[in-house]
């Protein structure tokens, strides 16, 4: 009886025991995955973060084969946009520094913007143009092609449109407000001390000037200008005898082409494809990384924090 005790006992102690080794071993085994699975999401983290941040991959890599280049001009031309002439014209510089490009393609869909910038990029077109003649650079637009954008477009050997894209706004313009008339309601007084009589041109608290007005007027014409002879420059005898071209109107693509703005209808696919006779497309646009667009908006939040701060004690 005793004997038979100690053998249940005993079988009891070792069924433990293998039930005690096998929640160990399971529970290691749960903690390997767990280690490799977390593992593998720190380094899956890390490469979306390298790139993001543009340390691999991009532009840079090697193309295999001919190809047509692409770069895009989107949204407003400015200084501080993703479409300023930095961005735009390393996105070309590197484009006909390929030895596989073909041809390039600089997709437009701009309202315009700033004319320095516009000019900037324009001036960059040309002396491409004559540093690599064997590489044409064909202009595309989509939506729309406007004032600044159109001042882009006509450094390309031609320009592609859509029959329903918007294109024109050959002109210059300056706006703003008066609120004389509010702040007169309101009983405000403008208090404006300057050191030249002309320091506060054109303020929108004080009363219209004549003078300055003329002056502003004066300083439009001579943009105008600017602008009309680039376009001259750019379409040649292309362009037709109106003299509604230059006044700041816009057309359809479909009228462009009659005016002589524009060559043809076309998209990028079709002139890369039946003009530059290389199908493959490769965008060599300069995008903005993570870095950048990390560093300003970090930069705008202390900034506007040292404002709130300024503010606060009294630094207007």
């Amino acid at each position: 009886m005793a004997d038979s005790e100690n053998r249940n006992e005993s079988w009891e102690k070792q069924v433990l025991e293998k039930l005690m080794l096998s929640s160990l071993q399971e529970q290691r085994r749960a903690r390997h995955w767990s280690v490799f699975f977390k593992s593998l999401a720190f380094i899956y983290l890390f490469i979306l973060l390298f790139y993001g941040l543009g340390w691999f991959g991009g532009n840079d890599m090697s193309i295999a084969g001919k190809h047509t280049a692409l770069v895009e001009l989107r949204g407003v031309i400015s200084p501080d946009s993703v479409s300023s002439a930095d961005n735009i014209n390393a996105g070309l510089q590197n484009a006909f520094k390929d030895e596989k490009t073909r041809g390039v393609i600089l997709r437009i869909n701009s309202p315009g913007g700033s004319p320095v910038q516009a000019g900037y990029i324009n001036d960059e077109i040309r002396r491409l143009r004559a540093e690599y003649p064997k590489i044409p650079l064909y202009a595309v637009v989509e939506d729309i092609c406007a004032s600044g954008g159109y001042y882009v477009a006509v450094a390309a050997d031609k320009i592609y449109v859509d029959k329903a894209s918007v294109v024109g706004s050959i002109g210059v313009l300056m706006n703003g407000f008066g609120f004389t008339g509010a702040m007169e309601k309101l009983g405000v007084d403008r208090r404006l001390i300057t050191a030249g009589k002309n320091k506060g041109f054109l303020d929108p608290f004080s009363p219209p000037n004549p003078e300055q007005e003329e002056h502003a007027k004066e300083i439009l014409g001579d943009v105008h200008q600017q602008f009309i002879q680039v376009v001259q420059q750019g379409r040649g005898k292309r362009l037709k005898e109106a003299p509604e071209i230059f006044s700041g109107i816009v057309w359809t693509g479909q009228k462009s082409i009659d005016l002589g703005l524009t060559d043809a209808i076309g998209s990028a696919e079709y002139v890369a494809r039946e003009i530059i006779k290389a199908e493959h497309i490769v965008d060599y646009t300069t995008r903005e990384g993570f870095a950048e667009r990390f560093a300003r908006r970090f930069g705008a939040v202390v900034a506007d924090t040292l404002i709130s701060a300024g503010n606060s004690w009294g630094l207007r």
